[in-house]
């Protein structure tokens, strides 16, 4: 059940659609409305809000594309397997 799913996930991580849905988000997530909400002299554990927003979402974005990799070698596998 477990290789079902790991298989749907990479499947759908590998669609074009999904790069390009991506892509806008993080480039909305960089303009004007959003880092105008986290410029703000607010500190979260010391750090300032717009600090810890740019570097979060640097390490998110970090991740999803390891996610992206992953799910291309997943699916080149698939397909050397059956030729």
């Amino acid at each position: 059940m477990g290789h079902r799913i790991i298989t749907r996930v990479m499947r759908y991580l590998n669609l074009k659609e999904t790069w390009v849905i991506l892509f806008i988000l993080g480039f909305i997530m960089l303009n004007f409305p959003f880092i105008h909400v986290f410029s703000t002299p607010r500190r979260i554990f010391g750090i300032p809000a717009l600090f810890l927003y740019l570097f979060l979402g640097w390490m998110i974005s970090i991740c999803i594309i390891y996610l992206f990799v992953k799910a291309i070698d997943h699916v080149d596998k698939d397909k050397g397997e059956q030729s």
